[in-house]
């Protein structure tokens, strides 16, 4: 934004420098060639003069040097034509070098011959080459006799334009570097409190809802709006912990009760006829119970993850090598096979929580709600540099309809309804994955034995983190 904020400024002051500048250069050397026109056309005037004094009493040679000493004085070529267009008087060699360039030269004699005086030159540019030529008619009217012309080169003239327009250009650079100096620091000052405050909001985005944006920098209209932001803040941040704590107390609050329930119905059991109806109504209250204290102790590790809204960079193989023993005992008790397939040396930002954690939950459900014989865990590095972790299993597997469904609160797949579980499991990973900056995605999983289908595999998708070079890092010897 800061570099956007400079390139709209910087090429308005341009074109205002410019608004200004061009007509005053123009003005400057449109003034140059008039005062070298009026110059030029003072002197054909006063040799008009003596020519037409001269030509009256056939003494020459006094105005043949006045010409001839102008030209060796000045380098501007001039001579007195008769009417025939010859040259009467004057350096009549420089004259006819000088008049072979100039297209425009028969044109101005002609009309000085015919009683005109030349108009001004405006070819002023300095790239353009021709000379300036004046004439002046001597006589009057029907009794022009003659034209004194000079030849004169504008080279020394178009290089004062140059100098005056470099000092024009020099004057007008020195504003633009004064508001480009200006407008960098006051632009930063000016968008500085806005960096802040998106820095803030993405902080914000990622669940750390203890930033505040910076209300003491800036124009004031910025710092209103950054007390705002933060008045907001406060108030989401408030709730956010009341909501939690609300949740926290209410299932702490609701263990004793619920727990001397339990030890209530459960004293029940000596008084009940193993094959009476009271045993059922037994059976399905202590399920429920223990439904209910897995319910409280869901939703107070729920709260418990939302507190935890940081992201740490850790090895993946040192996460495998505390769980992955436990994994296999798990699997073999189930009868089932875990197969792990992960390249050496992957680093990525571990969860809130915990990756481990997060696994531990996947292997569960993995285990728990699927009748797969065979459990994968595989990592590979994707396209954006991230890392995903999978862990897939051969079992009933979900429909698209129901793999959108599952990380949602709550939400159980109909076939699982007498499985023990809360439906918070998913959800919780999800959002701590979240948290961290990935991703957790259902996708199809193993085929089936029975080649029915597939499975389900639960991937999970996180930033990669830097390796930290090491001395461990070096190849061991075989």
């Amino acid at each position: 934004m800061h570099r956007r904020l400079l390139v709209v400024l910087v090429p308005l002051a341009v074109l205002l420098v410019a608004a200004l500048g061009v007509p005053l250069s123009i003005t400057v050397a449109e003034r140059e060639m008039q005062e070298t026109y009026v110059n030029r056309l003072g002197d054909v005037g006063r040799f008009a003069s003596l020519a037409e004094t001269a030509l009256s009493t056939g003494r020459t040679e006094a105005l043949q040097q006045e010409l001839t000493r102008y030209h060796e004085l000045y380098g501007i070529p001039v001579a007195l034509i008769d009417t025939s267009g010859a040259v009467l008087l004057g350096p009549a060699d420089a004259y006819q070098k000088a008049a072979q360039a100039e297209a425009a030269l028969p044109r101005i004699v002609t009309a000085a011959l015919a009683g005109a005086r030349s108009d001004p030159s405006w070819e002023w540019a300095p790239w353009d080459d021709s000379a300036l030529v004046v004439a002046e008619p001597v006589g009057r009217d029907s009794e022009v006799v003659g034209a004194v012309v000079t030849i004169s080169d504008l080279t020394r003239t178009r290089e004062l334009i140059l100098v005056r327009w470099a000092r024009l250009a020099g004057l007008g650079l020195l504003p633009l570097l004064a508001l480009t100096a200006v407008a960098w620091p006051v632009s930063a000052w000016v968008l500085r409190p806005v960096r802040k405050l998106d820095a803030a909001t993405a902080r914000i985005s990622e669940g750390d809802l203890t930033i505040r944006a910076d209300a003491e920098a800036g124009p004031i209209e910025l710092r209103r709006l950054a007390r705002s932001f933060n008045t907001m803040m406060d108030a989401v941040e408030n709730a956010a912990q009341r909501q939690r704590a609300f949740v926290s107390d209410a299932s702490h609050q609701l263990r004793n009760p619920l727990t001397s329930l339990r030890l209530a119905v459960e004293s029940l059991a000596p008084h009940l006829r193993p094959e009476g109806d009271g045993q059922q109504v037994y059976d399905v209250a202590v399920d429920e119970l223990k439904a209910m204290q897995r319910m409280l102790n869901s939703l107070q590790a729920s709260a418990r993850m939302e507190s935890l809204r940081t992201a740490s960079p850790v090895d993946l193989d040192e996460v495998l090598a505390t769980r992955v023993d436990r994994w296999r005992a798990l699997t073999a008790t189930a009868g089932q096979t875990l197969t792990v397939v992960v390249p050496p040396g992957l680093r990525l930002m571990e969860p809130p929580g915990g990756l481990g954690s997060i696994l531990d939950e996947l292997i569960s459900n993995a285990l728990r709600l699927s009748d797969a014989q065979s459990v994968e865990v595989t990592a590979r590095v994707g396209p954006a540099g991230a890392v995903a972790v999978a862990v897939c299993d051969d079992g009933q597997g979900m429909d698209a309809s129901e793999r959108a469904q599952a990380s949602q609160r709550f939400w159980r797949s109909p076939r699982h309804q007498n499985v023990p579980g809360t439906g918070l499991g998913l959800a919780i990973c999800a959002d701590l994955i979240g948290a961290a900056g990935g991703e957790l995605r259902l996708e199809e999983g193993l085929p089936r034995p029975d080649g029915s289908g597939n499975g389900l595999a639960a991937v999970v998708v996180l930033p990669a983190a830097p390796r930290v070079a090491s001395l461990s890092d070096a190849p061991t010897p075989v």
